[in-house]
């Protein structure tokens, strides 16, 4: 330990952690009333490395970066959307780079958690809290360049990450792990003596709207801000949390100081006594300490009192209901009652146990029933993690209700039942039973939990410090110790007509034409009372309908724990990737005992090919309307399962049925078997096509309404050759009867495919029985090689330059994109890990300088990205702005411009930052799995697309030793110059509703605009299937 008097205390026995974790934890608090929680790491450094890191570690403290780029990334704060564009355009089976790594090396991280937040806003100049959170990114004394702390996290394989909550703002990083100290040096500043230089103000208001404008067309951040809007004059929710041009620039222009203003809220409230550090190192715990006293002692000391907030009647308006009109073609109905502050009871977690129920999805449960109304299609309940919901001043309870059409004309009744739940719950009291369940599984998931990536994990603990005692910063989250069935009965006293909030999300919820407009995001909704009579039965319901019941007794909780790794001398049992035990016409299966985490977890991974799935639209059409119907009829039971830590995901690409179960090994033969003899005999009914086509009908009409979104489905569109239209599927789904898809099943299901993936806490023979129940389950004959869908991606002739433009789909979205694509080549089985090696360590050197250039300096947009693209194994690039304030031409425009002064960044590369690039994408490659499923992931990755390369980022680290500063810069002059023959551009312009599409100056006239593109793919040729 440290030997200093600035520790006012020391603990290294106090966090209590699963008996699996192999980290030490060490909880500090220095005199300034700063709490510190240090972890190490035993595997982050071997012992021998220790040694190296130390110097290492000594020689950032004397780095001088000249560099002056700035990469901010930092939380956008966007809400999961109410309803997500579920299997949308699936094909592309790319994305960005996932984290492909070995078992080899891992991060250091750390996290700082400052108890303030956005309640703290001022009313003149709202969303300062979190402009002060994008204003600590802007340098400081120590380190007066704007980009300095994210550059060296850039060059040393990093990155950084903030957001602001309502009670507190968190900033989180991770780095290779001998960096970590010259990290934390940056780092410190914040807290100590960032610059908030006025001119950095002034460009830095202009991301926050950008933000903002991100954020404009989202539906869930639209009824949060109504919620805010329509609460009591005063009540800390009372306010516009994100901030913009308007809510700032304003304060400024009616003569408030909004630097002083911003000043003095880093003043009054970024001190030690409320600031809550995490460092996760490979360090032994004194070095870690010891660095927390060099670095955070200057922090400015403090009392580590809370902000409190006076609360004076209900946050809103007993008896109305609020009706918004929705953005997407949407039906919700959203419940809220307002609870205490139950921080000090989590020991009970009796709102949980409330969550469990009334959220349930098994038989006789409240979902259950009114879907077999057909009058939703989802139900979920409980507190949300969001500081609105779970914050100082009480807990926010919600019930998120999506309807059908009819469930939307029976709202009313739909409450009413929801009533008729809880007071079933009254009648029945608690059950211990069910707590106990509760308590088992959550054990469980603590004593077998998997890790998380390092700077996650960083975050979640510091957030905990805030709330939980320090012995239970871990265990907080998973502990149910008490049963206190009176205490459940308080809650759900809560639960009354009177202390509910009723909000209706529908695109057609406005039919008056007296609507009110909501001011920031100018969404429109009315407000109407409920008649006193309703309340008044909601209140005590007449009747329980008998078919309301309690849950049973959970069949998947599992029992056996044994580790297979343990107790086995196969010799499959320490190979490093999957080997394949069984090849047949039928089914192919790749195995591998999980001896690295040594956990009671398996995952288990298929695809399934199926006869004739993707033969044309409409055969795709009836492929997708019959997997949202299985996944219908599977919900009770895998639902069931998935409480009990074993989750299902049904899921589609092209003619494949993706089917993963995967958690506690225990029981998940049991689940299979009962998943595949559904799927086997399952014929939908009339009641469930209507509503499940109904439910896809609106799936289709959601789709790319995100602009990000719809710019990908563009890109993919043009590259792929089988690509079927969403527009097309809507216009035909219409005609499409029950009698046409119970016609299609037994043909879809005649011949079958399966590849599958067993990785985990299996031995090979209860792999191998696990390919029996396919078998017994599918007696049908094989569907040949030539009849599996594969797909084919354009080659585009060289020296391309292709535009598409289409404008936004929502026509009250201002935001346009610009996502420019460099087709590269092919997959080569020779030199593939090289050409990825150099595409990945370019986009390491221009991620940064592509960010600061043209978000930060220039101010285009808040999304600002370049990174590769591998679309079905044909190598891409892409460069993607989107804006609200600029037309795609402008856009376009400033994107070429940094791609035509990448030849001189490159070549003004010193050899010392070239070999920190190089250095930090090697740690990514290397770096350890954090958990199972990273791993089986990055397996499955290689199964699906048909390259079985498992150790793929071995080899690209071994590539990547070789490579020199010419390598990237002739790949960037061969691929990305214009002036080279082999660079070949296919530029996406999406159109907001705000800038005007002049078909004569969208492009330049060495452009080639593509008018119809059916004709366009007809006359062009494509690269061999390769997945």
């Amino acid at each position: 330990m440290a030997e200093n008097g600035r520790i006012r205390s020391s603990s290294d026995e106090t966090v209590i952690k699963s008996p699996y974790d192999r980290r030490l934890y060490r909880i500090i608090e220095l005199d300034n009333g700063l709490s510190a929680l240090l972890v190490h790491d035993p595997e982050i450094y071997s012992d021998d490395a220790i040694g190296n890191s130390k110097a290492l570690q000594n020689n950032t403290e004397d780095e001088e970066d000249e560099d002056d780029d700035e990469y901010e990334s930092e939380d956008d704060e966007d809400d999961d959307e109410m309803e997500e564009d579920e299997d949308e355009e699936e094909e592309e089976e790319e994305g960005k780079e996932k984290r492909d790594s070995s078992s080899q090396t891992k991060k250091a991280a750390a996290a700082m958690c400052v108890g303030m937040g956005s309640f703290l806003d001022p009313v003149e100049a709202q969303g300062l809290a979190h402009f002060l959170e994008h204003m600590l990114f802007m340098g400081s004394t120590e380190f007066p360049d704007e980009n300095e702390y994210d550059s060296y996290l850039s060059k040393h394989g990093g990155s950084s990450n903030a957001y602001t909550e309502t009670e507190h703002t968190c900033y989180h990083f991770e780095v290779k792990p001998e960096f970590l100290k010259g990290a934390l040096m940056r780092f410190s500043q914040f807290f100590i003596s960032p610059l908030m230089k006025m001119e950095a103000m002034e460009r830095e208001v202009l991301a926050v709207d950008s933000e903002f404008n991100q954020a404009l067309q989202n539906d869930a951040c639209r009824l949060q801000q109504l919620q805010c809007h329509t609460s009591g004059t005063g009540h800390p929710f009372n306010k516009f949390f994100w901030g913009n041009k308007k809510s700032l620039f304003d304060a400024m222009e009616k003569g408030i100081d909004l630097r002083e203003l911003i000043l003095k809220l880093y003043k009054d409230f970024y001190h030690g006594g409320l600031m809550k550090l995490v460092i996760i190192g490979g360090e032994p715990l004194d070095t870690l300490e010891s660095w927390v006293v060099e670095l955070f002692s200057n922090i400015k000391k403090g009392s580590n009192i809370k902000p409190k907030f006076s609360v004076e009647g209900p946050i809103w308006k007993a008896g109305q209901l609020y009706r918004l009109e929705a953005v997407k073609d949407v039906h919700i109905l959203d419940l809220t009652w307002t609870l205490p502050c139950l921080r000090q009871d989590y020991l009970k977690k009796s709102e949980d146990y409330l969550a469990h129920l009334l959220g349930h999805e098994g038989r006789g449960s409240l979902h259950s029933f009114l879907k077999a109304r057909g009058w939703v299609t989802s139900v979920s309940a409980g507190v949300g993690d969001e500081g609105m919901h779970r914050s100082s001043i009480g807990y926010i309870f919600g019930m998120s209700i999506h309807l059908t059409d009819s469930g939307l004309e029976k709202i009313f009744d739909i409450i009413g039942y929801v009533y008729q739940y809880v007071k079933l719950l009254r009648q029945v009291s608690p059950q211990e039973w069910i707590f106990k369940e509760l308590q088992d599984i959550a054990n469980m998931e603590f004593r077998f939990a998997e890790e998380q990536p390092q700077d996650d994990y960083a975050a979640e603990l510091a957030e905990n410090l805030l709330v939980y005692p320090a012995e239970h910063v871990i265990y907080g989250d998973y502990v149910y110790k008490v049963w206190d069935e009176e205490m459940i009965n308080y809650v759900l006293g809560f639960f009354k007509p009177e202390n509910m909030r009723i909000d209706v999300v529908s695109k057609t919820s406005i039919k008056s034409q007296e609507f009110h407009c909501e001011p920031w995001f100018g969404s429109r909704y009315t407000e109407e009372n409920i008649s006193p009579s309703l309340m008044e039965l909601w209140k005590d319901p007449h009747e329980i309908d008998v078919s309301l019941q309690l849950p049973s007794k959970n069949e998947f909780i599992p029992l056996d724990f044994s580790i297979r790794a343990s107790s086995t001398s196969s010799d499959l049992a320490n190979v490093s990737s999957p080997v394949c035990i069984i090849d047949e016409p039928l089914i192919k299966f790749w195995y591998k005992l999980d001896n690295t985490f040594k956990l009671p977890r398996a995952n288990t991974y298929f695809r399934i090919n199926l006869k004739g799935g993707y033969n044309n639209i409409k055969s795709c059409v009836l492929t997708e309307l019959f997997i949202h119907l299985l996944k219908d009829e599977l919900n009770e039971t895998i639902y069931q399962a998935s409480v009990a830590k074993l989750e299902t995901s049904v899921s589609f690409f092209s003619d494949k049925l993706e089917l993963k179960v995967y958690g506690f090994n225990d029981k998940l033969p049991v689940l299979l078997s009962k998943v595949l003899a559904i799927g086997k005999s399952f014929l939908p009914t009339d009641d469930r096509f209507k509503v499940i086509k109904e439910n896809m009908e609106r799936t289709l009409k959601n789709t790319n309404m995100k602009p990000l979104s719809h710019s990908s489905y563009l890109r993919l569109q043009v590259l792929c050759q089988s690509f079927y239209n969403v527009d097309e599927k809507l216009c035909l789904i219409n005609d499409i009867s029950l009698a046409d898809l119970k016609a299609f099943i037994p043909e879809l299901r005649s011949q079958l495919y399966i590849e599958g993936l067993c990785h985990g806490n299996l031995l090979e023979e209860e792999a191998l029985q696990i390919s029996k129940i396919f078998k017994n389950n599918f007696s049908v004959q094989p569907l040949p090689a030539e009849m599996r869908h594969q797909e084919s991606v354009i080659c585009l002739p060289s020296g391309a330059n292709l535009v598409r433009n289409v404008r936004v789909k929502n026509e009250c979205e201002t935001n346009s994109v610009v996502e420019l694509y460099f087709q590269i080549e092919q997959e080569k089985e020779n030199g593939l890990t090289k050409m990825k090696a150099i595409i990945d360590l370019f986009d390491e050197i221009v991620e940064e300088p592509c960010f600061n250039q043209l978000r930060t300096k220039e101010q285009l947009g808040y999304v600002v990205e370049s990174s590769p693209r591998i679309t079905y194994r044909v190598f891409g690039f892409c460069f993607c702005v989107q804006s609200s304030k600029y037309d795609p031409i402008y856009l376009q425009d400033r994107i070429d411009n940094f791609i035509s002064g990448l030849d001189e960044l490159l070549e003004g590369l010193d050899d010392e930052s070239f070999e920190n690039y190089k250095s930090g994408l090697m740690a990514k490659l290397l770096e350890k799995d954090p958990s199972l499923q990273y791993e089986t992931n990055r397996f499955w990755n290689q199964v699906t697309d048909k390259r079985y390369m498992f150790d793929q980022s071995q080899k690209e680290a071994e590539d990547l030793k070789s490579l020199n500063k010419s390598d990237i810069i002739n790949w960037y002059k061969t691929y990305l110059q214009q002036s080279s023959p082999k660079c070949r551009r296919l530029a996406i312009r999406v159109w907001g509703c705000n800038t005007d599409l002049k078909e004569s100056e969208t492009h330049p006239k060495s452009a080639q605009v593509i008018e119809d593109l059916a004709a366009f793919k007809m006359s062009s040729e494509f690269y061999p299937s390769l997945c």
